[in-house]
């Protein structure tokens, strides 16, 4: 290799690292978010930007050739977007609402994921990264997922972030068409975005094989006064996915954070939705919704409620009594109750959810 070639390399493994690192900071800073927290928690990222900015000027710093100009470009792009989030959190220390700050800062956390993401199929390093962490050493897997095949990977259907309604869709890249996977179909919090809320669930839907299908809502957020907007079109979405791919009819997963959890019950437990299993995270949920649904739409249903016992604005009394409620009218319900968890998505539990929907 020319000294041009190992400084690519040289450039590249450093800004990886960085990268890689500054990214699993950022995702403990957003699974341990609480009020009372957010200042220890934003000191937890110590030169982790600083020294990704370092990493970042040397990678500029290279004689790029043209050929790999859209490989600069993105590792650019996913660093620059990873920066922007600490930065954001930094700032949003002195500001009045902190707490606002940090979520919009957090948004830059996706973006980066976003931006990171195609590059998994030329570097194995990153390949692994968008892994379950216990599967990042499978052979096979790693081997099945260079043979992308047609039709699969990352696209988004009228669904930039300045828009609503839209979708975002990942269909893993060894998918057989002549077999149906599972689907996941994940509901962003309120205020949120399809885009973005889809590398929540990026890392488990690539392991395990499952189309993954992250809405956008209607509305700001999810039409919880009047459902059948955002029912029809989430129904209607599901239809446009399931004549493109082949989806099983026995593993269809509705999930979704905060108002998201709020409508994966809203939604999941009409009569006629077409979703098999609910896991809601985070929900807000009033018993006398059940008065309105069919008891043969909830009579064994299969329901796992996730709540975290610090979260402070759906307490997490919420959570035991919505899982009281549905137990008592027939769902077939695992309550998860996360001691540590506030009101934040908590992605390390990801995978109990795909156990409980794919084994149960």
């Amino acid at each position: 290799m020319s000294d041009s070639g190992d400084d690519i390399l040289n450039a590249t493994t450093v800004l990886l690292g960085r990268l890689l690192g500054t990214l699993d900071a950022l995702g403990n800073i957003a699974r341990h978010m609480h009020p009372p927290h957010l200042t220890a928690l934003v000191e937890t990222l110590g030169e982790q930007d600083a020294t990704l900015t370092r990493a970042l000027e040397g990678f500029r710093a290279i004689a790029w050739p043209n050929n790999l100009t859209g490989f600069r470009n993105q590792a650019e792009l996913a660093s620059s977007h990873a920066l922007r989030a600490c930065e954001g959190l930094r700032v949003a220390l002195d500001t009045a609402n902190p707490m606002l700050g940090a979520y919009r800062a957090m948004r830059h956390v996706n973006r980066a994921l976003e931006a990171l993401y195609p590059l998994a199929s030329i570097l194995p390093t990153v390949s692994q990264y968008f892994l379950e962490p216990e599967r990042r050493n499978d052979a096979t897997l790693l081997e099945r997922l260079k043979q992308a095949g047609e039709d699969t990977g990352v696209m988004h259907a009228d669904n930039d972030t300045g828009t609503r309604g839209g979708f975002s869709v990942y269909v893993p890249e060894y998918n057989d068409a002549a077999v149906p996977a599972p689907v996941i179909m994940a509901l962003h919090g309120g205020a949120g975005h399809g885009r973005l809320f889809l590398w929540s669930w990026m890392r488990e839907a690539r392991t395990r094989g499952a189309i993954l299908i992250a809405p956008t809502a209607v509305g700001d957020t999810w039409s919880l006064m009047d459902p059948e907007i955002d029912i029809t079109n989430l129904n209607s979405i599901l239809d446009r996915v399931g004549k493109r791919w082949a989806l099983d009819p026995a593993h269809r997963l509705l999930t979704g954070m905060s108002d998201g959890g709020t409508f994966t019950l809203v939604s999941g437990l009409d009569e006629a939705s077409p979703f098999t299993h609910l896991a809601p995270v985070a929900a807000s949920f009033h018993p006398l919704l059940l008065t309105m649904t069919e008891p043969a739409r909830i009579r064994g249903l299969p329901v796992m409620l996730t709540h975290g016992a610090l979260d402070w604005m759906f307490p997490v009394s919420v959570g035991r009594g919505s899982a009281r409620a549905l137990t008592a009218a027939g769902a077939a319900v695992t309550y998860r109750e996360i001691a540590d968890l506030s009101h934040a998505y908590p992605r390390d539990e990801n995978g109990a959810v795909m156990d409980w929907f794919l084994d149960g």
